[in-house]
């Protein structure tokens, strides 16, 4: 199937649209713009800058992508924004392209909803088959591991890791990173309990859910420590892939600065 671009839209020559790309009314792409097989571009979207989208995106109305970082330091040089395949994009959604102090990539995986209203800023690294809901601000330099699940109106400091199968609840104020499985909310956020509905939606086994919540109840309400609790799973053979995977998390993210693992970035950018 052939290219369609409506007839009011700008689509600078130099742009690269692979086949069956449909642009819609009043779109406008920019000449570093690279767009893969079958994305759909519904009218009244912006992308500028350096941008590759991959495939069977579907971009919708008044969506801003490749904008320029909101840094007062960026000083114009050629960043990106690359946004991987199968995503969708709501209306009024805005992707800011990267600054000079990592990669200089802001990054999308695979298969991400990104609900209307919602805001990714410079540098940010977000995996696969994440859900980020109305209205959600991430801050710059912010990562989001795969599978994890943002409400509407949570506002998420920058450098701020946002671990695997996690969930924050609406309206939240994240100042710290999320641990994964866990399920997080409130001014600012805490977690509260394991995030049960996810796990079990993706088969995690019964052994592994009951050995994350025994690492829930040592951690966040009898609050033993980290050794302590590692010793007490080990000694109850809980100490399954998983939970070290959340024991790792949570070293990290005390021995960086203000419960921000990579915050230690920002001082050497």
């Amino acid at each position: 199937m052939a290219t369609s671009i409506a007839t009011t839209a700008w689509v600078d020559p130099r742009a690269e649209l692979d086949h069956d790309v449909e642009i819609g009314p009043f779109t406008t792409i920019g000449p570093h713009v690279k767009i893969g097989r079958g994305t759909h571009v519904m009218n009244s979207v912006t992308l500028m800058g350096h941008v590759i989208l991959g495939s069977d995106n579907t971009i919708y109305p008044q969506a801003v992508i490749g904008g320029e970082p909101q840094d007062i330091s960026y000083a114009g040089s050629d960043t990106q924004v690359v946004i991987g395949n199968g995503n969708t994009i709501r209306e009024g959604v805005t992707i800011n392209r990267a600054t000079e102090k990592e990669e200089g990539v802001t990054q999308i995986g695979d298969n991400n909803f990104l609900m209307a209203t919602s805001h990714v800023a410079h540098d940010c690294k977000l995996g696969s088959h994440i859900i980020i809901a109305n209205g959600t601000m991430l801050g710059g330099h912010v990562h989001v591991e795969d599978h994890a699940s943002i409400s509407g109106g949570v506002a998420v400091h920058h450098y701020t890791t946002i671990g695997s199968y996690s969930f924050i609840g609406g309206l939240s104020r994240v100042l710290h990173d999320v641990p994964p499985y866990m399920l997080c909310e409130g001014l600012p956020a805490r977690p509260r309990c394991i995030n049960i509905v996810a796990l079990k939606r993706n088969n995690f086994q019964p052994n592994v859910i009951d050995a994350l919540a025994e690492a829930h109840r040592l951690l966040y309400r009898s609050k033993v420590g980290l050794d302590a609790t590692r010793e007490v799973l080990r000694g109850n053979e809980r100490l399954v892939p998983q939970v070290n995977q959340l024991l790792a998390f949570i070293e990290g993210q005390q021995e960086g600065r203000h419960g921000r693992c990579r915050e230690t970035r920002r001082a050497a950018a």
